[in-house]
């Protein structure tokens, strides 16, 4: 299988070129050139043996091709349980059980055991460069800490992320480097994205990117939403309808792609914070990037989601056909607060400020009589979020011990404008 751009201006790629790249050198989003005919897939042993059944298409033809099994086995070491909620018919899918306790870890681990297998010309070192809302770049240091030959780059936007997700992000030293943006993610994201499109920066400077507009962020990440639909498939012989948390969107769109390929998976609905670029766009206005606006739902405060050309690649182009298939509901912080003091208080059940977002958009199908399996993805755990959290449920949080041996490291990060001449001139530094 070869890969093409978004914006149809850059040569074929195969797999691992575009692994390497990262980001198609027009700018645009590298795409399978055809997608996979769907299949009926079961279930495999486990959770990395599901995925690389799925993914095989993908690899076909690519040197990478002989270690997915492999590489899978690495990134899926964790669990992503389904979980019955306390109200009928309703479940969480969490995907918080990584080293960092948020979904990211397993694209994040994906992508760097990709990488570590690829050559590199003349073995220069590569810079990944990485723009987050708060969780990815923690995943991504894990998943690259202690790696020969990469440094990673984290560019966040300071003052919003938790304390918690500083913290992970300036904790790992080593060739792990955190910058404290001056501005927003939106900032950040453009930021990195002109460092990965500069030529004269690249020859001096081999770059690539982790954030999901990655391959290896984003096609593994159909592998959870494959092997729960498929269990939960076996198990009732019913489809498993979804509601998503997003931000950038990478996650949803893995969703919508398992699906594509004939994973069991019904309905999918997009929650989003006060940032309502989609849902307005879902609603019949035009797709309009905004200003990203911060909320307590951090790790979505954006206003320009990358992943919408991937989204309008698969509905090729068709505005009517994606408004009828799909819809996102924004919830805005009083919402959210309201959402996680509640289920506490009516069930016991602590989510993140992410999750309950799409808790609540859950409740809102229920009360218009929606009807079937429903799953929400969780996609943190709530112990990241204490500060938000912990004072509205009147109860401590516990914190898992890998996220506690993070807490427990000496963290620092440095300051930097949000100005691409700066970041240009700290990478060629």
């Amino acid at each position: 299988m070869n890969f093409v751009s978004t914006r149809h201006g850059a040569p074929v790629a195969t797999l691992s070129q575009a692994l390497a790249a990262g980001l198609a050198p027009d700018g645009g989003l590298y795409v399978p050139q055809a997608l996979p005919a769907p299949r009926a897939l079961a279930a495999g042993a486990d959770l990395a043996a599901t995925t690389a059944e799925l993914l095989a298409p993908f690899f076909a033809g690519d040197a990478l091709a002989d270690d997915l099994a492999a590489i899978c086995a690495e990134a899926y070491a964790f669990p992503a349980p389904l979980r019955a909620l306390a109200t009928s018919g309703d479940f969480v899918l969490e995907l918080f059980h990584g080293p960092t306790a948020a979904f990211k870890d397993f694209g994040a681990r994906f992508l760097a055991a990709c990488l570590r297998r690829l050559p590199r010309e003349g073995q220069r070192e590569l810079t990944i460069l990485v723009a987050t809302s708060g969780d990815t770049g923690a995943a991504v240091a894990a998943a690259f800490h202690g790696q020969s030959g990469v440094r990673v780059v984290v560019l966040y936007p300071d003052g919003r992320v938790s304390p918690r997700q500083a913290h992970q992000l300036g904790c790992f030293g080593d060739n792990i480097h955190a910058l404290r943006v001056a501005g927003t993610f939106d900032d950040c994201q453009a930021m990195v994205k002109r460092a990965l499109n500069d030529t004269t920066l690249q020859a001096q400077v081999p770059l690539s990117s982790a954030n999901s507009i990655s391959l290896g962020r984003w096609l593994p990440q159909m592998g959870y939403y494959a092997d729960a639909a498929l269990r939960h498939h076996a198990a009732t012989g019913r489809e498993l309808n979804l509601v998503v948390p997003t931000g950038n969107l990478g996650n949803a769109l893995a969703a919508i792609l398992a699906r594509q390929l004939g994973i069991p998976l019904g309905r999918i609905v997009l929650a989003t914070n006060a940032n309502h670029v989609l849902p307005d766009y879902f609603d019949g206005g035009a797709y309009q990037p905004a200003p990203s606006v911060p909320t307590l739902a951090n790790a979505m405060d954006v206003g320009a989601p990358s992943n919408f050309e991937r989204l309008r690649w698969l509905y090729r182009d068709d505005d009517a056909a994606l408004r009828e298939a799909f819809q996102a509901r924004s919830v805005d912080d009083a919402t959210i607060r309201h959402a996680l003091a509640e289920r506490y208080r009516r069930h016991g059940e602590v989510f993140c400020p992410h999750t309950a977002t799409a808790v609540h958009v859950l409740e809102q199908l229920r009360a218009e009589g929606v009807q079937g399996d429903w799953a929400v993805a969780a996609t943190a755990h709530p112990a990241k979020f204490e500060s938000v959290v912990e004072p509205l449920i009147g109860a401590a949080v516990p914190v898992p011990e890998s996220l506690a041996a993070l807490l427990n490291r000496p963290a620092s990060a440095e300051p930097l404008p949000a100005e691409y001449a700066a970041l240009r001139s700290w990478l060629a530094g």
